[in-house]
């Protein structure tokens, strides 16, 4: 795990230092640079692999290509071999280099060849060609910005705006696609001229021409594999050990990611039975959280695991600088348990396995099973659904709890009842607990709304909801989540929040060849229903590994009750900030409209946690991200208005 960037401008050579500095975090082991007449590289590096050997910048046999690369190459050994075979000749033992001779022999079609989590830069000085690539799934970024002649690339934003190129501006369109989304789509960051490159993709910047094509496409949800439920399982079972051994590649000891539910049960299982030795699994408790520690410690003690565990203090507010300065973005809640488990395993191991991407691949969660029972609430006559049951809905009490029964009503009511096709009610779903389109009618102005080029977040997802790409419904609802959701979202907040801590995780269910099998499952043997029913074939696999209470019990999820402390213990603080919005001073939202969603949530109206979230991190955001502020100076802030 490393950081990357690199400069093509007037004095590049003495701006490259600025934009590796402020990763030093991604990287504390080490730090290397090239720089030539056009361009400069640099790398901060995370030691795993050939721990004395694996200084970045790699050159090819000639000095005439230069690598940069963050993130682990799975199948490099067997590529090595190849390679050798083939006569090359290697400088070091890491497992990246073999992308170094790969391109030699076949450019940029290399990246098909690779099985990994990766962001890689490869400058081909002869041909002053530039080429920047990212894995299948996303799980490494890549940002990049050009300005008139200039050009700069990095591991997050900040090193791209570090680099002096150009200002800090907000990015409206891609800020209007957030408040409904929670994730920055496609090629999206919140700064203005700041892209993201997608994932399965690779750009090429060559006589001043920059080329983004996508090397990759998840294709098998057409090929459905058959078989007995037994057979399923076990190719399933195989495929994962496999996997996960492929994920063990390491000169550093791994350790493992166990909250106690069953993907990252079944992960720590799994590498137990692999290795058959002890190894560090981490676990976290919050206070007024909920949390699974029981059963994580169930899983320790069955496989006699090191297991490292503390609780901690739960001060959203308080954390969210330093995840947003980590994320260039606003904090997402999920983020704080990454950020806080890997806190606690940076004072053992480096690297982590963990269990992201199950509920993903193999449709763990409820509103999977939920859109089912939206498409039928949607057959109901319209005058029953307006006039009868959504205002029976209505007078249901909001508990402000997790998965209160008045919240589950209202999402039905909310997707089955304003949806036109099954793509709608799922795109719909995505927003309804944020901004939805009426929503965000209420909350811009109009003049920002003017300058706003694409106001149709839908698009977002129904583009791949109606591609072609799958059939089903719960196929099709899938594949849009792994291709929008899950490097937009998860893996990013997986990559900053243990980034944050010099941590790398490696997340086997999200594999790109386990990705390939899930999507030609079919969609009987993922989720038969609610419950049990969730992610039915990895549930199988699981109790393989594992008793069956904890396998079949209700699923918790990592969770903070922060509509009830929006309520109560922030209920001041959110008052003060908002009366300072730097949005609403900006002439971007409306002051009635933050109002109105505040005195609705204080006063148990309505519960608009979601939202509420979304707009204090903007607030702290904006003051850090676009005025520069530092950690130390927001948390000097929020202390101050609570």
């Amino acid at each position: 795990m490393c950081g990357i960037a690199g400069l093509i401008c007037e004095n590049h050579e003495s701006r490259i230092k600025a934009m590796t500095d402020i990763m030093a975090y991604r990287g504390p082991d080490d730090e290397g640079f090239y720089s030539d007449s056009v361009i400069s590289l640099g790398q901060r590096r995370l030691s795993i692999n050939d721990l004395a050997g694996g200084h970045q910048p790699i050159s090819n046999e000639k000095g005439t290509i230069q690598l940069l690369a963050n993130g682990e190459i799975y199948n490099s050994p067997e590529l090595r071999i190849q390679l050798l075979a083939r006569g090359h000749a290697f400088k070091t033992s890491t497992d990246v280099e073999v992308v170094l001779h790969l391109y030699e022999e076949m450019g940029e079609e290399c990246f098909k060849e690779l099985r990994g989590m990766f962001a890689i830069a490869i400058w081909d000085a002869p041909g002053k060609r530039l080429v920047l690539a990212r894995d299948h799934m996303g799980q490494k970024p890549v940002f990049y910005a050009s300005s008139g002649d200039a050009f700069a690339f990095g591991s997050e934003p900040k090193v791209v705006l570090a680099s002096g190129i150009l200002g800090r501006q907000v990015d409206l369109e891609a800020l209007w696609h957030y408040m409904s989304l929670r994730y920055l789509p496609d090629d999206h960051s919140l700064f203005l001229g700041v892209k993201k490159l997608p994932a399965a993709s690779y750009a090429i910047l060559e006589g001043g021409k920059l080329t983004v094509r996508r090397y990759w496409k998840l294709d098998t949800f057409h090929n459905k594999v058959s078989g007995t439920e037994k057979e399923l399982t076990d190719s399933l079972e195989r495929l994962l050990l496999d996997t996960i051994s492929q994920h063990l590649l390491s000169d550093v000891p791994v350790g493992t990611f166990l909250s106690g539910g069953i993907d990252s049960s079944l992960i720590t299982a799994m590498t137990a039975r692999i290795t058959g030795r002890k190894f560090h699994t981490f676990s976290i408790g919050v206070n007024d959280q909920i949390n699974e520690l029981p059963w994580a410690e169930k899983i320790a003690r069955q496989y006699g695991l090191d297991w490292k565990t503390e609780t901690v203090e739960a001060d959203l507010i308080g954390t969210i600088p330093e995840m947003i300065f980590h994320m260039d973005e606003p904090a997402d809640p999920f983020g704080v348990g990454v950020y806080l488990v890997s806190q606690v395993a940076a004072k053992y191991d480096k690297v982590v396995l963990s269990g992201d991407g199950g509920d993903e691949n193999f449709a763990g969660y409820d509103r999977f099973a939920g859109q089912k029972l939206a498409r039928i609430y949607g057959l109901l006559p319209a005058f029953l659904r307006r006039r009868v049951l959504s205002p029976a809905i209505g007078l249901i009490p909001e508990s402000f709890g997790y998965k209160s029964i008045a919240g589950k009503l209202r999402w039905l009511n909310d997707v089955g009842g304003h949806a036109a096709t099954p793509g709608d009610a799922y795109a719909r779903s995505m927003s309804v607990l944020r901004f939805t389109q009426e929503q965000k009618d209420e909350l811009f102005t109009e003049s920002a709304v003017r300058q706003i080029a694409d106001t149709d977040s839908v698009r977002q997802i129904l583009k791949y909801f109606d591609d072609g790409t799958a059939d089903e419904y719960l196929d099709k609802m899938l594949y849009t989540d792994l291709m929008t959701r899950i490097p937009d979202q998860l893996l990013a907040i997986s990559d900053r929040m243990s980034m944050a801590h010099s941590i790398e995780i490696r997340p086997p269910l999200i594999d790109y060849k386990v990705t390939e099998f899930a999507a030609s499952l079919p969609c009987s043997i993922k989720l038969r229903g609610t419950g049990r029913g969730l992610k039915y074939i990895l549930r199988n696999v699981a109790k393989r590994y594992m008793g069956a209470d904890l396998v079949d019990r209700p699923k918790q999820g990592f969770g903070f009750p922060i509509a009830k402390w929006l309520r109560t213990d922030l209920a001041q603080f959110q008052r003060n900030l908002f009366r300072q919005s730097r949005f609403v001073e900006l002439g971007l939202f409306r002051q009635e409209a933050i109002n109105r969603l505040v005195d609705e949530h204080i006063g148990g109206k309505a519960d608009h946690n979601f939202r509420i979230w979304i707009l204090i991190n903007l607030e702290i955001w904006h003051r850090m991200c676009i005025e520069g502020k530092t950690v130390g100076e927001m948390k000097d802030f929020i202390a101050s208005l609570r």
